[in-house]
């Protein structure tokens, strides 16, 4: 009988351990509207995030199912088309460490939403703010610099590099070959 308790015990601190990352499927339509109001600089490059996202704990890049729903609008909205896996193509890649609007979530969210010129067409009346949001934090996992502890899950088809969190771009770069002289110019 004490062994059963103790079984049991066991059994309940195990489950109560187990506690799932929470998943909101729908924001209430105060919050949506507010995480809409993004500030801007005057060049509409770089800017702050609502209170709200930080009240919330800046979901869209600490959460994984977030981040693996933005992977799927990436793919479901054509952004690979442009943008490949991060490498660019018609449109600039994400690996190369140099973004034209800034890495941050809310430049890579107005970017999104707003649209760019010379060719980044808007999805603000495409997407709802909670998807540009995803899409804005899963964007910003591609050409990261540094891990985070939650990454998007990791397609099947691509076994050739670790998921986009777990392997910074800068692991990513081709340094190229060391020049033959020290005087051929500077070290990398």
């Amino acid at each position: 009988m004490k062994r059963m308790r103790i079984v049991l015990l066991g059994l309940a601190a195990a489950l109560a351990g187990c506690q799932r990352e929470e998943r909101q499927l729908r924001l209430d339509p105060p919050i949506a509207n507010a995480l809409d109001k993004v500030a801007l600089m005057p060049n509409r490059i770089g800017g702050a995030p609502p209170e709200v996202y930080f009240a919330l704990d800046k979901p869209y890049e600490t959460n994984a199912y977030n981040l693996s729903q933005g992977k799927r609008l990436y793919s479901w909205f054509g952004c690979k088309s442009c943008h490949g896996d991060g490498q660019g193509g018609s449109g600039p890649g994400f690996l190369d460490g140099w973004w034209y609007y800034g890495p941050e979530t809310v430049s890579i969210f107005a970017s999104v939403r707003d649209g760019r010129p010379h060719g980044m067409p808007p999805f603000g009346d495409k997407m709802t703010t909670d998807q540009i949001w995803q899409l804005a934090g899963y964007v910003q996992t591609i050409g990261s610099y540094e891990g985070k502890t939650a990454a998007p899950s990791r397609n099947d088809e691509k076994q050739t590099r670790p998921s986009e969190n777990r392997a910074p771009a800068k692991l990513l770069f081709d340094e190229g070959p060391s020049p033959v002289h020290p005087d051929q110019g500077p070290t990398p």
